[in-house]
């Protein structure tokens, strides 16, 4: 059976939905909910929902202990607490459909899997979200193989934290969320570490299992953003300059003033044709490739309208997560994480 444990920090607007769906679960024996310091209307609404829902469990996380990230202490809480053999980790903004659970033991034993995870569908409701979140996960598709992943023999390792299911004995053996205390991208660094043991892990994106609203505005998604691309794209500055390059149509806009101020200098008037067919070849190219990646990730291919100012959004926000992580401090959720945290 499985223990669902679910960190919350003022997610009034979602965790009730969550709780609901992921209770229903017939093979979820028990739902933890830790609530961490919540300052909204979270914890009224998770003590309606424990009068009505037997198999719901709620924590207080209580203080923030030094080194550690604000989720991964309410998980480790929750998991110290937490009675089923498999040890179930979801965001408090995800809908799980029926069949979730069932699905993920599934696939655990048909991929010779302890660890599975999936990469929940995106609820995106305003202009902001359709620009930005499919521009990320078309970008995180390019980086993160699911094959690569889910074969023995590469070492790459990747997970979704708003969907993970772990085996409890796994869980334990790997150090659970202690020994990734400090770590803002706790899963993959959770899967890291199992697929370093020599386990097995299964990550996909299948329809029909989990979906999310990350993000309700732009500034919140600005704040999350800037918080995950950096150490998502690698953690380095080679890897973020590479995904700059590769990802932004910024490259361009060089290449034309160059050629313009060739132009005006009168060098050459042939250089301005020849530089905007350039330019223009070079971002039709990249909205071909953004068009095929949109189809392979089962966005619509009308979101290609979004592309110019999701690719502008996208390089800001991976400027963005490079200075705070590396000069600066990320916040989430109230909390202040200094530069070099991990």
């Amino acid at each position: 059976m499985i223990s669902a444990i679910i960190p919350a920090r003022n997610e009034e607007t979602a965790i009730a939905r969550t709780v609901e769906s992921v209770a229903a679960q017939p093979e979820v024996a028990e739902v933890i909910v830790v609530d961490d310091q919540s300052s909204d209307g979270t914890a009224a609404i998770l003590s309606d929902l424990a009068a009505r829902i037997p198999k719901l469990k709620v924590l207080d996380a209580g203080g923030l202990p030094r080194g550690w990230v604000g989720k991964n202490h309410a998980a480790s809480i929750g998991a110290a607490a937490a009675s089923g053999d498999w040890l179930l980790f979801t965001d408090a903004d995800t809908f799980h459909y029926p069949g979730a659970a069932h699905r993920a033991l599934a696939d655990a034993v048909d991929h010779d899997a302890v660890l599975v995870s999936y990469s929940p569908e995106q609820e995106m409701e305003t202009f902001w979200e359709r620009a930005l979140i499919p521009f990320v996960y078309c970008r995180l598709a390019a980086r993160f193989s699911f094959a690569r992943v889910n074969d023995p023999r590469w070492p790459d390792a990747a997970a979704n934290g708003q969907f993970l299911i772990i085996r409890r004995d796994v869980y334990e053996a790997v150090g659970g969320h202690t020994a990734i205390a400090g770590e803002i991208l706790e899963d993959v660094a959770l899967a890291r570490r199992v697929k370093q043991r020599g386990f097995g892990i299964y990550f996909a994106a299948p329809a029909g299992v989990v979906r999310t609203r990350m993000y309700r505005s732009l500034g919140a998604m600005w704040q999350g953003w800037t918080k995950n691309l950096y150490p998502l794209m690698g953690g380095s500055f080679r890897s973020f300059l590479l995904e700059l390059l590769e990802a932004s149509p910024l490259i361009e806009l060089p290449v034309l003033l160059g050629v313009l101020a060739l132009y005006a200098a009168g060098l050459s008037s042939v250089l301005l044709p020849a530089g905007a067919g350039v330019v223009t070849g070079m971002l039709l190219w990249r909205i071909i490739s953004h068009l095929a990646a949109l189809h392979r990730n089962r966005y619509p291919i009308s979101y290609i309208k979004y592309y110019l100012i999701g690719a502008m959004l996208y390089s800001a926000a991976l400027i963005g997560s490079w200075w705070k992580s590396t000069h600066s401090r990320v916040v989430w959720k109230g909390r202040t994480y200094p530069a070099g945290a991990r």
